[in-house]
C-alpha cells in the first residue's frame, strides 16, 4: 500500500538567509571558515548531510537517490550570511587563529572574509558561566533590556544585510545547571521574571526569547535549560517558528548511539560503562566547574537509559554502572579524547569487554551539525512547520521532544526518521525497509 501524500507547500529558498551565532569560538569559527573554504573550492563539506547525503525514493529496484541538496529546496551556500554575538571583541579571524582548530594557512587565506566578521556585544553573567569573564558585554536595566537590546541587533543585521530570513544558533558555552521553575510555566511568568532579574533566567533563554519574538527559528547547541520550557515552547507553537536542540551530537555520545543500539539488537548484557574525556580548548575550562559539568552530564547520560529500555530488559540492563567524567587538559587544545570501557555479558552470562579510544577534534564534528541545522530549520520555517523539530533528533544529544512523549536517541532511527520527514515534505513513499514487496 503506498503511503504518498501531496506535497507540503514550501515557500522558495530566495534571498540571503542570515545566520545569527551566540558565541564566536572554536565552533562558530570552524563552521564560518569552514563555509567559506567549500564556496571557494578548497575542501570538501565531509560530515554534513545536506551537502553530500543523498537520499532513496522509492523501491530499491528504482535506483532513484538524489542528492538530498537536489531533493529539497535548501538554502545555496553562496546565500549565507554570518553574524556573530561574543563576550570577547576578537574577529573571527583572531577568534580562529586563537582557537587553533585549523591550520594557520588556510585561515590566512581565508582572512578576509574572516575579518569582516566582529562579534556584537554579548548578553553574559558569570554566575550561569563560572570560568569565562566577558569583557565585550551588554549593560542593561534589566534582562528584559537586555533581550530588547538583542532585538535591536537582530533586527539591524537583518537589514543591515538585505536577509530575507534568520535563524539563530546558540554555540556558546554550557551554562550552569536549571531545573524548571514556575517562571518558566507560561510566558506572562517568564517576562515578569525578566523584568525581575530572577535568576532562572539564564542568558541562552533571553536569546531564544529575542529570537522567537524577533520571529526567527532558534537552535540550542549546548546542554542549557534555554528554549525547553514551557514558555519558550509555547512562543515557538504560537509564532509558528521552528526550534530543536539540545546540545550538539558529536564525540563520545555519537559513538554511544551507534554502539548501544547494536548492543541491544543482539540483546547483549550491559554491566557498566565508563566514559572519561580529556579536553583542553574552552568548553574544557568550562567544564571544569562543577555546575556547567552537572548540565553536560545530564545531557551525555541520557542516551543510554532510553536507547537500552531497561523497563523492558530488566535481566540485560536494570544494573547498569553508568560514569561520565570530563578532565580538562590544556596540551590536548580542541583534540579531545574519549575512552570509554564498556563491560557486557553474553550467552550464559559470561563477561565481555569493550574498549574504545575516539581521538576526535571536537569542532570538526560540531561544524557541519551547525550548518545542517541550519538550513534544515530554515527549511522547515519555510514549510510552515512550528514549534518543536523532533526529526533532528540525530544532531542531538538531548532531542527535545512534545510532553511526555521519551525521546529517541538509536542514531539509526532518528536518521530514518529525518529522511521520512524529507520525504513526507516532497510528497514521497515513506521507506518502512519491511522489503516484503520485492517477493510477492
Amino acid at each position: 500500500m503506498s503511503q504518498e501524500s501531496a506535497p507540503i507547500p514550501i515557500q522558495p529558498a530566495e534571498g540571503k538567509l542570515g545566520i545569527l551565532l551566540v558565541g564566536l569560538g572554536a565552533v562558530t569559527t570552524t563552521f564560518v571558515a569552514g563555509v567559506e573554504a567549500i564556496k571557494q573550492g578548497l575542501a570538501q563539506p565531509i560530515g554534513s548531510l545536506t551537502q553530500m547525503g543523498t537520499i532513496r525514493l522509492g523501491k530499491r529496484t528504482d535506483n532513484r537517490a538524489p542528492a538530498i541538496k537536489d531533493f529539497v529546496p535548501l538554502a545555496s551556500l553562496n546565500d549565507l550570511v554570518f553574524g556573530a554575538w561574543d563576550i570577547f571583541p576578537d574577529t573571527a579571524f583572531d577568534a580562529a587563529l586563537h582557537a587553533g582548530v585549523l591550520e594557520r594557512p588556510l585561515v590566512m587565506q581565508l582572512k578576509s572574509e574572516l575579518s569582516e566578521l566582529a562579534p556584537m556585544a554579548a548578553v553574559f553573567d558569570q554566575h550561569y558561566v563560572k570560568r569565562l569573564a566577558g569583557t565585550h558585554v551588554k549593560q542593561g536595566a534589566n534582562k528584559m533590556d537586555l533581550a530588547e537590546q538583542l532585538m535591536k541587533d537582530i533586527a539591524n543585521f537583518k537589514r543591515e544585510n538585505g536577509c530575507s530570513r534568520l535563524v539563530m544558533v546558540w554555540a556558546a558555552s554550557t551554562e550552569i545547571f536549571l531545573d524548571i521553575a514556575d517562571v518558566h510555566q507560561d510566558l506572562t511568568s517568564f517576562e515578569n521574571a525578566m523584568r525581575a532579574n530572577d535568576e532562572n533566567i539564564a542568558p541562552s533563554m533571553i536569546y531564544a526569547y529575542a529570537a522567537l519574538k524577533s520571529g526567527v527559528p532558534f537552535i540550542n547547541g549546548a546542554p542549557n535549560l534555554t528554549v525547553d520550557t514551557p514558555a519558550l515552547t509555547h512562543l515557538a507553537t504560537q509564532n509558528r517558528l521552528p526550534v530543536c536542540g539540545k546540545d550538539f551530537k558529536t564525540g563520545q555520545t555519537l559513538l554511544k548511539t551507534i554502539v548501544a543500539p547494536g548492543l541491544k539488537a543482539r540483546l547483549l548484557g550491559l554491566n557498566g560503562w565508563f566514559s572519561t574525556n580529556i579536553l583542553g580548548n574552552r568548553d574544557g575550562e568550562v567544564l571544569d566547574d562543577p555546575e556547567s559539568f552537572r548540565t553536560k552530564e545530564e545531557s551525555k547520560l541520557s542516551a543510554l537509559e532510553y536507547i537500552l529500555q531497561p523497563h523492558l530488559y530488566p535481566a540485560l540492563y536494570s544494573d547498569i554502572t553508568h560514569t561520565v567524567r570530563i578532565n580538562y587538559y590544556p596540551p590536548r587544545g580542541d583534540n579531545k579524547e574519549g575512552w570509554d570501557n564498556i563491560d557486557i555479558f553474553g550467552w550464559l552470562g559470561y563477561p565481555m569487554q569493550i574498549k574504545i579510544n575516539f581521538l576526535c577534534r571536537d569542532s570538526i564534528l560540531a561544524a557541519p551539525l551547525v550548518l545542517d541545522l541550519a538550513l534544515f530549520v530554515d527549511l522547515a520555517q519555510r514549510a510552515g512547520m512550528g514549534g518543536i523539530q523532533e526529526w533532528l533528533s540525530f544532531y542531538f544529544k538531548s532531542p527535545m521532544t512534545a510532553p511526555g512523549l521519551y525521546p529517541e536517541h538509536d542514531l539509526t532511527i532518528q536518521q530514518m526518521k529525518l529522511k521520512n520527514t524529507l520525504r513526507h515534505l516532497q510528497g514521497e513513499e515513506l521507506i518502512t525497509h519491511l522489503g516484503l514487496e520485492y517477493y510477492d
